[in-house]
């Protein structure tokens, strides 16, 4: 009986790359308009990251194996696996925007997610002075989608090049 292993070749080792710059890219966008452009996420906004957290090491796992030429069968399930993620990130980032758009009900407990800088106040007065981000409040809209929108846009695509990846024919 003779058993064949098939070994990661090119086109996994690019599709594994992508995946992962795109996650790092789109995580990171996330991450600048929270610090660099002020605006406070919500818990779902917070919620929606996790994906993408979880989703870069194994996408980088799955370069790993693509580049040193390890079984396609362990690639392509960390390609599959990323691509799952970024299925569970469109489901959050529709809910989000489910919860902006008035067509469901948030979380009772969707507050604040991130602390506020109190600017030297005391806990109590900054309580007072600082309003937390609501869930069902779209912080803005750009060409009619809001940041949970555009992350539907952008877990879809990233799901979608992922699954065509972990799915394509070897070449042989």
């Amino acid at each position: 009986m003779n058993i064949r292993v098939e070994r990661t070749g090119q086109p996994l080792l690019l599709g594994a790359a992508l995946v992962a710059i795109g996650m790092a890219v789109t995580v990171g966008a996330a991450l600048a308009f929270e610090h660099i452009g002020g605006f406070i996420p919500c818990a779902l906004c917070l919620e929606q990251r996790t994906p993408y957290y979880l989703g870069i090491p194994v996408m980088l796992a799955a370069v790993l194996s693509a580049g040193l030429k390890g079984p396609a069968l362990l690639t392509r399930g960390l390609i599959l696996a990323g691509g799952a993620l970024m299925v569970w990130g469109l489901y959050l980032g529709a809910y989000h925007s489910g919860v902006e758009w008035g067509w469901w009900a948030g979380p009772a407990d969707c507050g604040v997610g991130a602390t506020a800088n109190t600017g030297g106040m005391s806990a109590l007065d900054a309580l007072d002075a600082f309003v937390p981000p609501a869930c069902d409040q779209a912080a803005g809209r750009f060409l009619g989608l809001s940041f949970a929108g555009w992350n539907v846009v952008a877990s879809a695509m990233l799901a979608g090049l992922a699954f065509r990846f972990a799915f394509a024919r070897s070449e042989s």
